[in-house]
């Protein structure tokens, strides 16, 4: 939430209190110097709706509380409705579905009180462990956008009242993004508030039915976090909470090497991988491997031992495979828009794509991790698994006929999720590209919120960019317009509330147009760890103009793209001190580069850029 005209006062600097419980001593210490944010918004609207009876629209959705400062002539109750949806901007939903939030109050009054913070009674779910525990100070807090008050005797211009929103630490002057595509930049817009608006816990946590930390929730927030904002105590305190904390998902567990990987690329801080390594290792599920490589969560390899080493707890729990979520009606019970949930009908055999495509890149970033911290053995050792289980999957998981990827061994069926995650991590070969790509964009959006991030990795590693400006800029019921249209101002765990019934309106997992219009469409991502060198590869498609501040623990890449003419086309790259990079060329139909007024050979398709600015002329 912007500190703008609405919010005012004050902002206060909250330590969390001494009330965590569950988690490592070291853990623990680490949450408790985390710092919070309180600020006071008010109102962005307010609607007389009767006597004494008022709706408050506050503009974004925030967790926090309701705080009323008003001089009542006797005593009386005050009745106070808080939600996150309205019903045609004039009163609160008092019955919004799903896991959306609503609270009804009874406040008693007296003229011996003028000021009221709001006490909200806590939901079950999300205020005993292993729910992230809120510092006391918080009390109990609910996201909310929207108040009625009912029965207030007093004038509106004698009413004081104030969302009391709590953060961690924000900048929100480290990021931002415009171009000429209006439906674009409100998306942005919406997805790097939600990275703001779901930070209260001071970790990465799925959203407000559950407040628990999810590794594939967590990969998402993590890169838009790092995409919106250069801070990065959040990302590792929750990467430090899965080591000993997995979920149950057989592919949420190999989220966890790429969270640990991304901490290292943006940070340049190798003590999370030397301190973590040998969890990581295990992390890989290397230890179900069979002899091509490939592994299963339904391998008798899948021991007590091995559920222990993955940080279990209750060692007699077992892994499951999820593809994306939610699985089948048959699955939920839940009366689904479409029978098959969100895995595009997904053949769920014991060897599946899927999981496999991750078992490769763990492998594959795991030999880079051991490079780093100097284990050459190592490193070979995880470069060659990562080889044959991409072998493997290639030879044993691949349709020749088809030219596309079936769901597992032995499948019939192939999904958009057994095509996408192999092109997003690389394993595609070239002659399997054209393929491939052609059956993912036959599927469309046939994936959840979570999948989508990655079929726009893909489509963008394969130079589908106009396709997936398509899809981030959709106004169907599968887009993130859809999430605008249904008066969200942060990003929903799923598309619509028919995909997922229970569905709530706080969801993070759902921000990933946050990075992939950094990483993917501008193509800012960082060559070595810590950012010394930047690579930037715009795949801006119809875009005629924009300009991005793309955050770096060395300061801010501030860049601009303009559609001078049919002829000309201009780039502005300012890169701060310290720091250098490359830029890759992709549009072929020019007729002569300038950097800075000098020609490139023609040819060159990679340009060196220093600290300052650069500008880039392509002319056609």
């Amino acid at each position: 939430m912007k500190i703008t005209q609405k919010a005012f006062l004050y902002i206060v600097i909250i330590l969390a209190s001494n009330n965590f419980q569950g988690f490592s001593q070291e853990t623990e210490k680490t949450f408790l110097k985390s710092k919070f944010i309180s600020s006071f918004v008010k109102p962005d609207k307010i609607k007389e709706l009767g006597p004494n009876h008022y709706f408050i629209d506050f503009g974004k959705d925030a967790f926090g509380t309701l705080i009323l400062n008003f001089k009542s002539s006797k005593p009386d109750t005050v009745i106070i409705h808080l939600g996150e949806k309205s019903i045609n901007s004039s009163a609160v939903d008092r019955n919004p579905g799903g896991t959306i939030r609503y609270q009804k109050v009874i406040l008693a009054v007296s003229p011996s009180n003028e000021s009221f913070t709001i006490k909200l009674l806590p939901d079950k779910r999300n205020a005993n462990l292993p729910a992230i525990p809120l510092p006391d100070s918080f009390g109990v807090i609910m996201p909310f956008r929207y108040c009625e008050i009912e029965n207030i005797k007093a004038p509106v211009n004698s009413i004081d009242v104030k969302q009391k929103v709590y953060n961690s630490g924000f900048n929100e002057n480290s990021s931002s993004f415009i171009s000429s595509d209006t439906i674009l930049n409100k998306i942005w817009d919406l997805c790097k508030y939600s990275i703001r608006a779901t930070s209260f816990t001071g970790y990465y946590i799925d959203g407000d039915r559950e407040r628990i930390p999810y590794e594939a929730d967590a990969y998402i927030n993590q890169l838009s976090h790092y995409s919106v904002d250069n801070e990065y105590s959040m990302a590792r305190r929750t990467n430090e909470y899965f080591i000993t904390n997995p979920t149950w998902p057989t592919e949420w567990i190999l989220f966890t090497v790429l969270l640990f990987y991304n901490d290292f690329m943006y940070t340049g801080d190798l003590a999370p991988l030397i301190k973590n390594y040998d969890a990581l290792k295990v992390k890989t599920l290397i230890g179900l491997e069979r002899v091509d490589g490939l592994i299963s969560s339904k391998s008798e390899k899948l021991t007590d031992n091995l559920m222990s080493r993955l940080g279990f707890k209750d060692n007699k729990q077992r892994i499951r495979d999820i593809v994306d979520w939610p699985p089948a009606q048959k699955d939920t019970g839940w009366k689904l828009a479409t029978a098959d949930g969100e895995r595009d009908g997904y053949e769920m055999v014991p060897v599946n794509t899927v999981v496999n495509s991750f078992h490769y890149i763990d492998l594959k970033l795991m030999s880079e991790i051991a490079g780093w911290l100097g284990k050459k053995d190592d490193s070979v050792y995880f470069l060659k698994k990562s080889l044959l289980v991409k072998e493997s999957i290639n030879s044993k998981l691949f349709d020749k006929k088809k030219g596309v990827y079936i769901d597992g061994e032995n499948s019939q069926h192939s999904s958009l999720h057994a095509n996408m995650f192999p092109l997003a991590f690389g394993i595609v070969p070239s002659e399997s590209f054209k393929s491939v790509v052609s059956f993912i964009k036959s599927r469309g959006m046939a994936c959840s919120v979570y999948g989508a991030q990655f079929l726009l990795d893909g489509l963008y590693n394969a130079g589908e960019a106009d396709y997936a400006l398509d899809l981030l800029t959709s106004t169907s019921d599968r887009s993130w317009w859809n999430m605008i249209l249904a008066g969200s101002t942060i990003t929903l765990e799923a598309w619509d509330m028919k995909y997922k019934p229970n569905s709530d309106w706080n969801h993070a997992w759902g921000s990933a147009p946050a990075n992939v219009i950094s990483r993917d469409m501008w193509g800012i991502t960082p060559v070595n760890p810590g950012y010394s060198e930047v690579r930037i590869k715009p795949q801006l498609s119809k875009i005629s103009s924009s300009k991005i501040k793309a955050p770096t623990i060395k300061g801010a890449i501030h860049a601009e793209y303009k559609n001078l003419s049919d002829k000309q086309e201009e780039y502005s790259i300012m890169l701060p001190a310290g720091m250098s990079g490359e830029f890759v060329l992709l549009q072929k139909n020019r007729s002569a580069v300038y950097l800075n007024d000098g020609s490139i050979k023609p040819g060159v398709d990679v340009i060196n850029l220093k600290s300052g600015r650069n500008i880039i002329k392509l002319m056609k």
